[in-house]
């Protein structure tokens, strides 16, 4: 009986006789670049300048007001009548109105500002009538 030849390539023999066009190579090029962006921006974390700025700046913003909240805190601890103003500011049940109070007060002043800081007011008055 004749022995039969195999005349199928390994996957093996096949993979290194491969010879890729240039447009295939090209567009291979291509396709990983957008699937290595698309990624790259769903589940990497990239993110954009505009949405980078933005985050610094929201950050930034919020560490600022609490630095402004814990000033406003230790002025109010720092007046001669804090106790009495405490028992004040407790009794109040409206958060505006105990925001109005801290701001009146002045502790919501940051140094060099001439008006109270809203922020500063809020997280001062959340803080003290806890």
């Amino acid at each position: 009986m004749p022995m039969q030849t195999n005349t199928k390539q390994s996957l093996a023999q096949r993979w290194e006789a491969y010879q890729p066009s240039k447009s295939a190579l090209v567009w291979a090029c291509a396709a990983t670049a957008v699937a290595t962006m698309i990624v790259g921006f769903s589940w990497g974390g990239w993110v954009t300048g505009g949405t980078s700025r933005t985050l610094a700046t929201t950050a930034g913003d919020t560490a600022r007001g609490e630095l402004a909240s814990l000033i406003c805190i230790e002025k109010f601890k720092a007046a001669p009548d804090s106790a009495a103003r405490l028992i004040e500011l407790k009794a109040l049940t409206d958060n505006y109105k105990k925001r109005q109070f801290v701001e009146t007060g002045g502790w919501a002043t940051m140094p060099g500002q001439t008006s109270p800081d809203r922020r500063a007011a809020e997280g001062c008055a959340a803080a003290l009538a806890a």
